[in-house]
């Protein structure tokens, strides 16, 4: 991969760029960009969350972490740092940088990143460390990105704002006979391409992700190492992370690499440049054949709809678990929840919340999962569980458990990570939710036990109804169905907030 720091668009870029943006030039290789650095240039960058510009060509988003299928973990923060608020889109302010500070400081036994991408350099990244020249660190450079170097403890650091090519000597991440030995830290910083000078702008390396070395050898210590140039402005660091402490968190922004073997493959006759258009605006797709879930068709049971919003409706499940087991879907065809659009997000979130309320209004809380393989609309399913029955990290334990036995690698998504930047639209997943917001994912490969989740649900553990976990063995006749619904549609009507409409 090809990964770019600095400024990614020239002063004279748009006639070169639509090529690029129309197939007529494609990247060789997957390569990915950091944001704007300056006004003019943030027209190029649509979506503040990250999103692809042109084939082969990926936007990272303001800040967050890339996660690619070798297990390399990527921290990126772009723009430059911000003294006023409210901050310009091309730059980050302190709380951005607290808040991808916490959301990696967060997870259990963390130990640092392979790779941190910024386009600015760290202030004081000279101090201790060979000679950067003509470039002065202790004016130059970010504090807040030092701040940031500091936490993340990366194996390497990329930046290039300076326009001149530096790699300090590997310093330390911890204090000698003070502290357990760490990874050392490499900072490089490249040189403008196509610079008068020849100054290096291309550095090209092989690393092995951390979580897949030997602990040894990934502490060694090399001969040049020197001390953290950062050390002395730790305390100023803490002090700045106490004051904004208490602000408000926006969600964090996380980008995962997906495009591995999945997702919608583009044609491969060599001619697909050429009939490469700029991405458009996504229209929901339509169902190949009749759709049991499209609410205008005649499919539809609608004896088991007992809510209907603007973009989504709330139906029991045929075959529940429990008889207040009911699904939220999407009145249009979407087969899962990365297709949906924001307006419809929306919506989902409200029965969400709706659902969260009338089941601890019982005793109740819930737990809801997606299945998006070998189904053709999408379906949330909606579980409720005794608040005396199970703590959700009993629930949370019991998935996991029973997935390594299948051999079911489930992941615990960070707190701020949104599903629809970790599953690429097309990509097979099983997704758990829990109401206190914990998610669980899983990137089905080849084959899924289309029943885990309601096995999961129905073992002992939980629900302890393991003869309900097939739902074909849990058929009701119609009229036992439609006073479940009339049931149901009574005691949810307060907390119905389509009624409102």
């Amino acid at each position: 991969m090809l990964l770019c720091v600095g400024n990614f668009f020239g002063s004279a870029s748009e006639t070169e760029w639509k090529e690029y943006q129309t197939g007529v030039k494609k990247a060789p290789i997957q390569t990915y960009v950091l944001g704007a650095n300056d006004q003019e240039t943030v027209h190029y960058f649509p979506d503040v969350s990250g999103c692809e510009l042109a084939e082969n060509i990926t936007y990272l988003g303001r800040k967050g972490i890339f996660n690619g299928t070798s297990g390399l973990q990527i921290a990126y923060l772009s723009g430059t740092e911000s003294l006023s608020e409210p901050t310009p889109a091309y730059s980050f302010s302190s709380k951005d940088v607290m808040e991808l500070q916490t959301s990696l400081l967060s997870t259990p036994k963390f130990k640092g990143v392979d790779i941190l991408l910024t386009s600015p350099w760290p202030r004081d990244v000279g101090n201790f460390g060979n000679s950067s020249g003509e470039i002065d660190t202790k004016r130059c450079g970010s504090v807040l990105v030092s701040n940031l170097a500091t936490s993340l403890k990366p194996r390497y650091h990329f930046a290039a704002l300076e326009k001149t090519y530096y790699e300090r000597l590997p310093y330390r991440n911890h204090v000698v006979l003070q502290e357990t030995a760490q990874h050392v830290s490499r900072f490089i910083a490249l040189a403008n391409v196509g610079n008068a000078d020849k100054k290096k702008y291309l550095y090209a390396f092989s690393i092995l992700p951390m979580n897949s070395m030997d602990s040894a050898e990934l502490v060694k210590q090399p001969q040049d190492v020197t001390e953290n140039p950062y050390r002395k402005s730790r305390k100023e660091a803490q002090k700045a992370n106490l004051l904004l402490g208490a602000e408000e968190e926006p969600a964090c922004q996380f980008f995962f690499d997906l495009s591995k073997q999945q997702g919608r493959k583009r044609p491969s006759d060599g001619k697909e440049g050429r009939h490469f258009q700029p991405k458009q605006a996504r229209k929901p797709p339509q169902p190949t054949g009749p759709c049991w879930f499209c609410l205008a068709s005649p499919e539809v049971e609608k004896h088991l709809v007992v809510s209907i919003g603007t973009h989504c409706y709330l139906a029991l499940a045929k075959g529940g678990l429990s008889n207040d087991h009911v699904l939220i879907l999407p009145i249009g065809h979407y087969q899962s929840v990365v297709e949906l659009s924001s307006e419809v997000v929306e919506e989902v979130e409200k029965y969400k919340s709706a659902l969260k309320k009338f089941f601890q209004s019982k005793g109740k809380r819930y737990v809801l999962f997606e299945r998006n393989y070998r189904s053709q609309h999408l379906q949330l399913q909606v579980i409720p569980v005794s608040l005396t029955c199970c703590a959700s990290e009993d629930i949370k334990e019991s998935f996991i458990v029973q997935a390594q036995e299948q051999q079911i690698e489930l992941l615990e998504l960070p707190e701020h990570s949104d599903i629809k930047q970790i599953a690429q639209p097309g990509t097979p997943y099983f997704y758990v939710e829990l109401d206190t917001g914990e998610k669980l994912f899983h990137r089905i490969k080849k084959n899924f036990p289309l029943q885990f989740g309601r096995e999961v649900l129905a073992s002992e553990a939980i629900l302890n109804i393991p003869d309900r976990a097939d739902w074909r063995q849990c058929k009701s006749t119609r009229e036992e169905e439609e006073a479940l619904s009339k049931a149901f549609r009574e005691d949810f009507e307060p907390f119905d907030f389509s009624l409102l409409q």
